[in-house]
């Protein structure tokens, strides 16, 4: 390690600190996206985000993000209600990323009208007892349409 030394300057944006230790890093002088993936991963973990490897298609994010909600709201969708959330509100075709986006913020909760004709509020997320909420990480996968689906 080596000890560098630089002037200090200073704005409302931004501090440059005099002195820094510069690490020695060994192997090549960049980082691979996969390598960064990993560690991000691993830092993860430690802090006590779950990792699931399992989940690596479209499909199977959307039954795990179904099975996630079905916990939460303390409900068990038929798969006929769980297709009609979806294409109703979760993933609504004529939604923009900007209005999906809003569903996390604003619009978390939604009235849905299971088979039996008995309403129930589904919740994306609870906003008041937030221990509820389970967060989950995976790697990323490629897929051919853009949709924002949230993992609880």
């Amino acid at each position: 390690m080596s000890l560098e030394t630089k002037t200090i300057a200073e704005s409302n944006n931004f501090i440059v600190l005099d002195k820094y230790t510069k690490i020695d890093q060994e192997g090549s002088s960049y980082q691979s996206e996969a390598d960064l993936e990993n560690e991000l991963i691993k830092d993860l973990d430690a802090q006590g985000i779950k990792f699931e490897s399992d989940i690596n298609t479209p499909e199977k994010l959307l039954a795990n993000v179904r099975m996630q909600l079905q916990e939460l709201n303390r409900v068990e969708f038929k798969d006929s209600e769980w297709n009609r959330f979806v294409e109703e509100y979760l993933d609504k075709p004529s939604d923009n990323i900007i209005e999906k986006t809003r569903k996390i913020h604003d619009n978390y909760i939604y009235d849905f009208v299971f088979d039996d004709g008995r309403i129930k509020n589904i919740y994306l997320l609870d906003k008041k007892n937030i221990t509820r909420n389970k967060v989950q990480v995976i790697k990323q996968f490629s897929q051919k349409e853009h949709k924002l689906i949230v993992m609880m």
